[in-house]
C-alpha cells in the first residue's frame, strides 16, 4: 500500500476512530487501526470488539493495498505535523513508513488478517433521524446513565417507540436513568421506526456518535435490530452491539398525582442552587428547597464549612413544603431547560419530583429527594 493524503484530512479521520481505541488492550491488534486503500479513498477501520466505525476519505492511491498501525502514535504524528503538509504512507511487510516534508516514521503493524471484523448481520429496522432530532435524544439524557457497572442494563439509553395514548402521536423515546434520576425525552416518530424493537444503546457509543454529530451536515440513516445499531451519515459507519438486557418498566417511577407545582426561572435557580451548594459537604451536594405563597428559600450547611441561604421569587400557590435534592442532579436537570422556566411538579418531601420545561412538553424528568 502506498498513497498520499492531505494532512488535514488524515488527522480529521485519525481522530474519529483514535477515540474508539482502548489505550489498553490485552489484544494487540485492537489498538491498531486498519487502513485500507483502493478506489481514490483511504478507509479507516477501529473497533474495540463491541464498537467499529468506519470513516473514508480522499486520498491518491499510488498502490492499492491494507496495513494496520498503532492507532493512537499515528494520530499523535499526524496531530505533530506541520498545517498544509502532505503526507505518505506506505506499507511494505510488517512496516508502515510514513513521510512528510523532513518528517520519517517507521512504525510496526501487525497482520491484517488479526484484525477482528465485526459480524455484520441483518439489520431489519431503518429510519431516518435530523441531527438536532438525534442531538436532542443523546443530550437530553445522557447525563442520566447509570455507570455503575453491576446494573448493566442501565448503562446506556433505553430507545424504543411509543404507541399513542389517547390524542398524543406516535414518537420515538428515549429514557435513561441511574436510579436516582430519570430523563425521558421524545421526537416524532420517523417513518420505518413504528415496528422497531427496544433497544438498549451502550453509553460509550452514544459518546462516540454525539462527538461526531457536531461536524455532520446531513441526516443519519440509522439501522437497527435486536442486537445492533449501525448509524451512517457523511462518510462515517458506526455499528455497535447493544446491550443485553432488560430496562426496568420506568414509567412505574413516573408519579401521577404530584399537584404542588412550582415554576421558576431556570438560569436563576442554577446560579443560586450553585452557589448555596458551595457550602454543602462534597458526598451528598444537598440543598434545601423551603417553598412558601411565591418564595423559595435555598439553603446548604455543612459541619465544616458552616451554612448558606439563599431566597428566590417563583410561582407558587399551595402549601408550604421542604424537600431536599442533590445539588449536581438539580443542576444537570435544569441544564436541559432551554425555554427559561423550570416547573417542578412535587407531592411531598419524600416522594419522586417531575421536572418539565414549562415550554416544552416532549421532555420529562423524575428526581428522588433526599433527607436534608
Amino acid at each position: 500500500m502506498k498513497i498520499i493524503i492531505e494532512r488535514a484530512a488524515l488527522l480529521r479521520s485519525l481522530g474519529h476512530v483514535q477515540s474508539i481505541v482502548e489505550r489498553r488492550n490485552t489484544i494487540p491488534v485492537l489498538s491498531n487501526v486498519l487502513l485500507n486503500a483502493a478506489n481514490g479513498e483511504l478507509s479507516l477501520t477501529a473497533t474495540d470488539m463491541d464498537l467499529e466505525i468506519v470513516e473514508s476519505v480522499p486520498a491518491e492511491i499510488a498502490t492499492p493495498g491494507s496495513a494496520t498501525a498503532p492507532a493512537h502514535t499515528l494520530y499523535d504524528i499526524a496531530r505533530k505535523l506541520p498545517d498544509g503538509s502532505q503526507v505518505e504512507l506506505d506499507a511494505t511487510g510488517d512496516v508502515l513508513t510514513l513521510r512528510s516534508g523532513r518528517s520519517h516514521f517507521k512504525l510496526g503493524t501487525l497482520p491484517i488478517d488479526d484484525f477482528p471484523q465485526m459480524a455484520q448481520g441483518d439489520l431489519a429496522h431503518s429510519f431516518t433521524l435530523t441531527v438536532s432530532e438525534l442531538k436532542a435524544l443523546i443530550d437530553r439524557t445522557k447525563f442520566a446513565i447509570s455507570t455503575e457497572e453491576t446494573r448493566y442494563y442501565l448503562n446506556g439509553i433505553y430507545v424504543h417507540a411509543t404507541k399513542p395514548k389517547g390524542g398524543d402521536a406516535p414518537a420515538l423515546r428515549a429514557v435513561a436513568t441511574d436510579g436516582h434520576r430519570l430523563a425521558r425525552v421524545e421526537v416524532p416518530l420517523p417513518e420505518g421506526a413504528s415496528a422497531i424493537p427496544g433497544v438498549i444503546v451502550p453509553r460509550k457509543t452514544v459518546l462516540e456518535v454525539r462527538k461526531l454529530l457536531d461536524e455532520v451536515a446531513g441526516s443519519i440513516d440509522v439501522q437497527l435490530s435486536e442486537t445492533k445499531v449501525r448509524f451512517a451519515f457523511d462518510n462515517v459507519v458506526l455499528t455497535s452491539k447493544l446491550i443485553d438486557g432488560t430496562f426496568p418498566d420506568y414509567e412505574r417511577v413516573i408519579p401521577a398525582g404530584n399537584d404542588k407545582v412550582l415554576e421558576v426561572n431556570s438560569k436563576s435557580f442554577a446560579a443560586a442552587v450553585d452557589r448555596v451548594a458551595t457550602i454543602s459537604t462534597e458526598k451528598s451536594r444537598a440543598v434545601k428547597l423551603s417553598l412558601g405563597r411565591d418564595l423559595l428559600t435555598l439553603s446548604a450547611s455543612s459541619a465544616d464549612a458552616g451554612s448558606a441561604t439563599e431566597e428566590l421569587e417563583i410561582a407558587y400557590d399551595n402549601t408550604p413544603l421542604e424537600i431536599g435534592f442533590n445539588s449536581r442532579y438539580l443542576l444537570d436537570i435544569t441544564g436541559q431547560i432551554e425555554s427559561g422556566t423550570a416547573r417542578f411538579q412535587m407531592a411531598d418531601g419524600g416522594s419522586p419530583t417531575i421536572v418539565r420545561d414549562a415550554q416544552d412538553a416532549t421532555a420529562l424528568y423524575v428526581l428522588m429527594p433526599m433527607r436534608v
